[in-house]
């Protein structure tokens, strides 16, 4: 993995920049083996869901997140050194809101693991 540019996508997306983070991170997911890949991939759909969002493309947004969701449901509860059970519940949070017509929450940060 391409450590630089995976850390240089998480700094983006938790800026908010998100189709910026999903530029970054696709590098890194192009050039991950197996059982990596479908983890790049489902930050990867996160950040495409809320650049959806942020234009106003709602079926988009709810459709990438409801992939992302499932494809980082499979991982153990840290990997790629982010904690993803809040991930995943923010994700949840966001899918609700989403299909109720609601205001979503704050947006989902990357917070990595103290080493």
């Amino acid at each position: 993995m391409n450590t630089s540019e995976y850390l240089h996508g998480i700094k983006l997306f938790n800026q908010a920049e998100f189709f910026e983070a999903h530029e970054a991170l696709e590098d890194v997911w192009r050039a991950s083996p197996e059982p990596q890949k479908k983890f790049f991939q489902g930050l990867i759909q996160i950040a495409v869901g809320l650049h959806h969002y942020g234009t106003g493309n709602l079926v988009g947004a709810r459709s990438l997140l409801a992939r992302a969701a499932k494809n980082l449901s499979g991982y153990s509860e840290t990997f790629g050194g982010i904690q993803l059970n809040p991930l995943l519940k923010c994700i949840a949070e966001w899918q609700h809101a989403l299909a109720n017509d609601a205001p979503p929450p704050p947006f989902p940060k990357l917070d990595l693991e103290s080493t």
